[in-house]
């Protein structure tokens, strides 16, 4: 029996129900900027051994959780774990990021990848999700999470990380029913994974759509909304007699955030490139959103970080649906203790904008 949960905060203002203060998490919340997730890291060895040990995993997910009061925990793993099970041989090179062995670089190889059962591929991560849960004992939500069909097609058929896409941006233009095959095919085992990972015990899913915005509005529509709107239509949405919030998030997904409410998701992730008052007369208010402190403030003073906060709750204004996030995530240089100026000012200054 699942221990019940103490703090709820995040689970309520996602689904836009009243809350007393403003619930907070940060993406790459568990990561290289905290020491203890170094030193967790070197003693597993490399990246994918830390996110297949469960018990580091569980480890470094908590880790966070530890120096700061933070609304919810957030599954650590990796987007690219659903290619890598796919059979394209991820590794990572130093310096240059995440690869693949065996990208798809040609029609055969996009037609002859497999859909993977996921509990035989990917069943280290739901033992973490299990690992955690258990740890949490309560405390706050886990959120799993996954990569959007587009974003991680994009390192699938680039064979790594790209800032023009050239060879996807190729097959779009080329062969588009090919593009639309593979996306669904994506899309389908996203579904599993991220079911999967709610049936494990994640409380709340995010999926991350880093690349979305390199689109244009009618090809982001096609090739990473629409793989999208499948996932959400496929997903567990009510588990132990709770709603399991869905969210999504594009980084620059600017105007584009009227189509993205459409999809039936509870909450859209916002980045520092748009206001919270513009998302918020883009989506009309039918869904919570996320977000969305520049990162970038983290690295100035106490009192520059205090007046990012201030201004990205006032940008949201008054009401409920608002969970406080970074507009994108937290980067490696980062120092720890402005995070908890971070955090203690959410904590201190949201409230104003809950009272009845």
């Amino acid at each position: 029996m699942a221990a019940e949960l103490k703090n709820d905060l995040l689970l309520r203002a996602l689904m836009r129900e009243p809350v007393p203060r403003t619930p907070m998490w940060i993406m790459r919340q568990a990561g290289r900027y905290l020491p203890e997730y170094r030193e967790t890291r070197a003693q597993a060895g490399d990246f994918m051994s830390l996110c297949r040990n469960a018990e580091l995993a569980c480890e470094v997910t908590l880790q966070p959780l530890r120096r700061y009061k933070l609304d919810a925990a957030i599954l650590f793993s990796d987007i690219l774990t659903v290619p890598d099970a796919m059979g394209l041989g991820l590794y990572f090179e130093t310096g240059e990021g995440p690869k693949f062995e065996r990208p798809l670089q040609n029609r055969v190889a996009i037609e002859r990848l497999p859909e993977i059962d996921v509990h035989d591929s990917l069943g280290y991560v739901f033992n973490a999700v299990r690992t955690i849960r258990a740890a949490l004992d309560g405390e706050v939500p886990l959120i799993g999470f996954a990569g959007s069909p587009w974003t991680v097609g994009t390192y699938m058929v680039e064979g790594g990380s790209s800032r023009e896409f050239p060879l996807i941006r190729d097959l779009a233009r080329e062969a588009p029913q090919l593009l639309d095959s593979l996306m669904a095919k994506v899309a389908r085992v996203t579904t599993n994974y991220l079911n999967a990972q709610i049936e494990a015990g994640a409380q709340a899913v995010q999926i991350f759509d880093t690349w979305g915005s390199a689109l244009e509005r009618d090809d982001y529509r096609r090739f990473s909304l629409a793989p999208m709107q499948q996932i959400v239509d496929g997903l567990t949405r009510e588990k132990d007699g709770r709603r399991i919030p869905v969210i999504l998030f594009t980084k620059g997904a600017g105007p584009m955030l009227e189509d993205m409410v459409e999809t039936g998701c509870d909450a859209l992730g916002v980045d520092w490139t748009t206001s919270l008052a513009d998302a918020r007369q883009y989506t009309k208010d039918k869904v919570a959103l996320q977000g969305n402190l520049d990162p970038a403030t983290l690295r100035e003073d106490a009192d520059t970080i205090r007046r990012g906060v201030a201004d990205t709750l006032a940008s949201y204004g008054e009401g409920p649906g608002h969970v406080f996030n970074l507009g994108h995530g937290i980067t490696p240089d980062i120092d720890p203790d402005n995070v908890s100026v971070l955090v203690d000012a959410v904590h201190e200054m949201s409230p104003q904008y809950h009272r009845d």
